[in-house]
């Protein structure tokens, strides 16, 4: 079973960054799929970015393109998720998760393990 363990979420201004991370104690990540989702109060969870361990091609959303960078460090066996210009709707829950077959997908129905959430709100 491989457990995802988020960080770095936060309280943060409009405007402002934050970088998440997701770690796999005792796995290795480069062998994953891995994306980042999120989910905000009474809505369904959403795909933000992904990125697939053969070539690092990633895949964004719209709502963050240009503002959301998503990479892997194999050495550290995490991926990041560097948010910039956030603004409030980027309030929500994030998600990593991932999955051995390589398709970059951002439907949650595709991941097979998930962490536990890092609260992530943008408020002035």
């Amino acid at each position: 079973q491989v457990q995802l363990v988020e960080s770095g979420g936060g309280l943060v201004q409009p405007g402002g960054s934050l970088r998440l991370a997701c770690a796999a104690p005792g796995f290795t990540l480069n062998s994953y799929v891995i994306a980042w989702f999120r989910q905000a109060p009474g809505k369904e969870r959403e795909g933000v970015s992904c990125i697939i361990s053969s070539d690092s091609s990633t895949y964004y959303a719209d709502s963050v393109k240009g503002r959301f960078t998503i990479s892997r460090d194999n050495a550290k066996n995490t991926v990041y998720l560097q948010m910039n210009s956030l603004k409030p709707e980027d309030t929500a829950v994030y998600y990593c998760a991932a999955d051995p077959r390589p398709s970059l997908s951002l439907l949650a129905v595709w991941y097979a393990y998930w962490g536990q959430g890092t609260q992530v709100t943008v408020s002035s």
